[in-house]
């Protein structure tokens, strides 16, 4: 059976060089929901005065810093030192998985070799990580998605510019009477297909298929794949709002307990 993204012990490696200081505090929260960061490390010249504002987040976060020296002008030299360390890590033994937080391609490579030896995966970076690293991870997650989600349920932690827009749009009528319109909320329609299709693999006699297998192998065919990238804080939620699917709760042998299967209507 496949061991599932939670409950993993993790070595959490993080590219100084490739992700902004305000992002350290989710990223970090983020983590714990897949399971406990046994080793926290994060590499890059911090001789250079442009990173000593990070010095608070390291200690709130308790992250230890690698020196890695610049030798050559414009040239990140923190990539060899993260995949050195990953790969003394992994021979240790004593992880389940990695979380690599760059938004650099130079970690394809590390985060398939790590996959071969049967750890999981897990990336983050920002959007304009390229789409070979995404591929290569079990589970990557966008930056941007985990810090707005952190300061929406954390707004004391968002400074004014970063707080991120709230959930409802407000307009004004004509007399003056004040509209609350809620957030608009847009599943891409090769998401749909692609939510679709996944059923359609799934399928079998029992005419629908259990969501939870569904959110798997969503993953896997799109690490990427987030819910929180369309606006829905989970699958369930975000598959309610397309009318091609019905979602069934049937009982289980717990009288407490049902689990959710979904249809296509139009298979």
């Amino acid at each position: 059976m496949e061991q599932n993204l939670t409950n993993l012990r993790l070595a959490v490696l993080i590219d100084a060089e490739n992700v902004p200081r305000s992002c350290i505090k989710s990223v970090m929260e983020e983590v714990a929901i897949y399971g406990t960061p046994t080793i926290k490390r994060i590499y890059g010249d911090w001789t250079n005065p442009s990173v000593s504002g990070w010095k608070f987040s390291l200690l709130e976060n308790a992250i230890t810093p690698i020196q890695q020296y610049s030798y050559t002008a414009g040239k990140n030299s923190s990539d060899s030192a993260m995949i050195i360390d990953a790969m003394d890590i992994l021979y240790s033994g004593n992880t389940d998985g990695f979380v690599i937080v760059s938004s650099d391609s130079d970690f394809t490579r590390l985060a398939i070799r790590l996959r071969e030896a049967g750890q999981r995966v897990i990336g983050g970076g920002e959007k304009k990580t390229p789409n070979a690293f995404i591929r290569a991870c079990d589970k990557f997650t966008y930056i941007e998605v985990i810090r707005a989600n952190f300061e929406d349920s954390h707004p004391e932690h968002a400074s004014a510019a970063a707080r991120p827009a709230p959930r409802e749009s407000y307009s004004q009528s004509g007399n003056g009477t004040i509209v609350v319109a809620p957030r608009v909320r847009h599943v891409p329609e090769d998401i749909e297909q692609l939510i679709a299709d996944s059923v359609a693999d799934l399928a079998d006699d029992t005419d629908g298929v259990f969501m939870g297998e569904l959110g798997n192998l969503l993953r896997r065919k799109k690490p990427d794949f987030d819910c929180r990238n369309y606006g829905f804080n989970s699958l369930s939620s975000l598959i309610k709002s397309i009318e091609r699917f019905d979602i069934d709760f049937r009982q289980t042998s717990d009288p407490n307990i049902k689990h959710p299967y979904v249809k296509d209507k139009e298979a």
